[in-house]
C-alpha cells in the first residue's frame, strides 16, 4: 500500500519518508478549482509556482510575480486541498540578498495562506536566507540546475550542469541544502546521470522536472501536463490531455449555438 493511502494528510515528514520507497508526485497549481482536482487525483503535493507569472499572467519570464501576488495563489489552493502538501514559491527578490526580508516574506506566505512549506532556487549563495528560514521553523524546499529566477544571468533555458564545474558545484549544493535543514529539493533541467548522483548523495528526497527517471519524484506545470498551454513542448513533458484544442472547440460549438439561437432551448430556461 502507498504511504499516501495510509495518511489523511501529507506532511514533509511523509515526503522525506517516501524517500527510497515510493516515488512522490507532485503538480502545480495556482486557483481553487484546479487545486481541488488535482488534490483528488491523488497528487502527493502541490507547488503553488512562480510559474503563475508566465502561465496565469502571460509575463516571458517568474521575475514579474510579487510575493502579495504569490500569496493570492496559495490562498486560493489551500481552499481547494484537503490531502496534498502544499509548497509556495518565495517570487525573485525576496531571499536572495537579504535573510530578514527571506523570513519575512516567508512568515507572510505560512500565515497569510495557510501553506505548508516554502521553496526557495539556489545553494550556497542563499545560505543565510535558508537557515535563517528554517531556524524560524518553516520547512523549506530547494530547487537547483535550471532556476527560472536567474534566467538573465543564464541567458537561456537550456540544460544546466553538463560540464564538470557545474555538477560538482550542484552535488555540493545539494548537499549544502540538505545540511542547512532543508527537506526536499526540486532538480530541473540536469542531466539524468547527474540527477542519479545527487539522488543518492543526499538524504532528502529530489523531485525531478526534466532531470530523468532515478529522482524521489516527479514534478510538472498543471497547465502544460493537461494541454491547456500548446506552444511550450520541452522534451521532458508529457502531455495526458489536449484541453486546448477540447476547451477552444467547446467555445466555438457555444459560440455557434448562441449566433444560430438554439441555445437557450426550452429546457434550459425558466
Amino acid at each position: 500500500m502507498s504511504i499516501n493511502k495510509e495518511i489523511k494528510r501529507i506532511t514533509t515528514e511523509t515526503i522525506r519518508n517516501m524517500k527510497g520507497k515510493e516515488k512522490i508526485s507532485m503538480l502545480t497549481s495556482y486557483d481553487f478549482t484546479i487545486a481541488q482536482m488535482v488534490d483528488a487525483g491523488g497528487v502527493d503535493a502541490i507547488l503553488v509556482g512562480d510559474s503563475a507569472s508566465n502561465v496565469m499572467a502571460g509575463h516571458e519570464t517568474t521575475l514579474p510575480i510579487t510575493l502579495d501576488q504569490m500569496i493570492y495563489h496559495a490562498q486560493s489552493v489551500v481552499r481547494g486541498v484537503s490531502k496534498a502538501l502544499v509548497v509556495v514559491d518565495l517570487p525573485f527578490g525576496c531571499y536572495q540578498s537579504d535573510p530578514q526580508r527571506a523570513l519575512d516574506s516567508a512568515i507572510r506566505i505560512m500565515k497569510e495562506s495557510g501553506a505548508h512549506a516554502v521553496k526557495l532556487e539556489g545553494g550556497i549563495e542563499i545560505e543565510k536566507s535558508v537557515k535563517r528560514i528554517v531556524k524560524a521553523g518553516i520547512p523549506v524546499m530547494g530547487h537547483l540546475g535550471l532556476t527560472p529566477q536567474s534566467i538573465y544571468q543564464f541567458g537561456t533555458y537550456k540544460v544546466r550542469a553538463k560540464e564538470e564545474a557545474e555538477a560538482e558545484k550542484l552535488i555540493e549544493d545539494a548537499k549544502f541544502l540538505e545540511e542547512a535543514g532543508a527537506f526536499s529539493v526540486v532538480m530541473e533541467k540536469i542531466p539524468a546521470a547527474l540527477a542519479k548522483k545527487v539522488t543518492e548523495s543526499i538524504n532528502i528526497p529530489t523531485i525531478g522536472i526534466g532531470a530523468g527517471p532515478h529522482c524521489d519524484g516527479q514534478v510538472l506545470v498543471v497547465h502544460d501536463m493537461l494541454g491547456m498551454t500548446h506552444e511550450f513542448s520541452p522534451k521532458f513533458l508529457r502531455r495526458y490531455l489536449n484541453l486546448y484544442d477540447e476547451i477552444t472547440s467547446a467555445v466555438q460549438n457555444y459560440v455557434k449555438d448562441v449566433k444560430s439561437v438554439d441555445f437557450p432551448n426550452e429546457n434550459e430556461q425558466y
